[in-house]
């Protein structure tokens, strides 16, 4: 299981560096989960943007942390606006089951707008230096890459997965804003499918040796039936069998997709067109650490969760970085100069973040 080859001197790259740590993260993560069980749910916004700022407050890169300016109440309003929605939804259906698919075509037609404004609420409560990020991206561009995309990728059965990828990653990355100073993200078709190769091979290979096992202990099975109901009892749980170890193949050759699209997306990235990014996280390892984390999760009962975040938060930060073309205190110095005027205009600016 490979990675993607960089061409450049990685050494030359300044990495992230995360610093949070498992014991510190723990109590904010059973305060929120106490404060969200009592709360029925509601505190959960507010949930976010504590564990959004303790991540964000402990990712540094060259001495300096990155910020997370979001509050609950924003969150929130997202949220009940979302939840509205769903509500809304459900009435018509009921009230009017005939016409029962409009909410769906509607939620359809607005996700685009949602997405957008999502991606660029986000962005713009990120902070670098005291320097704000941005999305520029339109609603057209997120219908393109996200509706249709998703789209293609699902009636090719995933044999255009990559093509999918790249458009999602070029609207999100290529419309973003550091400050004043743009990124572009031309992650390669080619590079793409090549990452996207060994997910495949597992999705087949897996898929038929799940769908043969649950065949042959269906027709073990069948054999010793001694009337109708057990065999259709037998037949359901051969099917189970066969579906579950089709899902369980299919999430993890998409963890291991993922890691590939990562390295190559963001390898291809740069900032104000001359500062290069680099991601070179090993798909194995990072697989390794998903599932592992997973695991202890569920058989601490989840108590082991923020060491497992904290885990999978410190490997993505620390195999990713930039190079600068320049004396890089010069270069911040001036993004800062320059960017701090674009990043007021954002202070006070009225949003909502829907958790697209």
């Amino acid at each position: 299981m490979s990675d993607i080859a960089v061409a450049t001197d990685t050494r030359a790259y300044e990495r992230g560096v995360f610093k949070g740590n498992a014991g510190e993260y723990f109590g904010i993560w059973i305060v929120n989960i106490l404060l969200t069980i009592i709360t029925i749910g509601i505190y959960s916004a507010w949930a976010k943007v504590r564990r959004k700022r303790y991540f964000n407050g402990s990712t540094e890169l060259a001495g300096r942390a990155f910020g997370y300016h979001a509050t609950g109440g924003q969150i929130f309003k997202g949220r009940l606006i979302a939840f509205a929605f769903i509500i809304v939804m459900q009435i018509f259906a009921t009230l009017l089951p005939v016409l029962a698919f409009i909410p769906a075509i509607l939620f359809v037609a607005f996700l685009p707008w949602l997405v957008m404004r999502s991606i660029r609420f986000n962005a713009r409560v990120t902070s670098y230096r005291n320097v704000r990020f941005d999305f520029a991206g339109k609603t057209g561009g997120a219908f393109v890459s996200v509706v249709l995309g998703g789209f293609v990728a699902f009636i090719s059965f995933g044999i255009l997965a990559p093509l999918a990828s790249r458009w999602v990653n070029r609207y999100v990355f290529g419309n973003l804003r550091y400050g004043d100073r743009p990124f572009s993200a031309d992650p390669k078709i080619g590079a793409l499918y090549r990452v996207w190769i060994i997910p495949a091979i597992m999705v087949v290979v897996g898929g038929t040796v799940f769908s043969f096992l649950g065949l042959a202990i269906f027709a073990a099975n069948s054999a010793l039936a001694d009337d109708e109901t057990t065999a259709i009892t037998m037949a359901l749980g051969s099917l189970y069998i066969g579906l579950f170890g089709a899902f369980l193949v299919y999430g993890l050759a998409g963890i291991v997709y993922r890691a590939g699209v990562r390295n190559v997306v963001i390898s291809s990235m740069l900032l104000d067109g001359k500062h290069r990014l680099l991601s070179d996280v090993n798909r194995g390892r990072y697989l390794w650490i998903v599932v592992s984390n997973l695991v202890l999760s569920v058989i601490t009962l989840g108590l082991m969760r923020p060491w497992a975040a904290v885990r999978e938060a410190r490997y993505s930060v620390e195999h990713t970085g930039i190079h600068f073309d320049g004396n890089m205190g010069e270069v911040l110095s001036s993004i800062e100069a320059t960017g701090a005027a674009v990043s007021a205009e954002y202070m006070d600016m009225e949003g909502f973040e829907f958790g697209f």
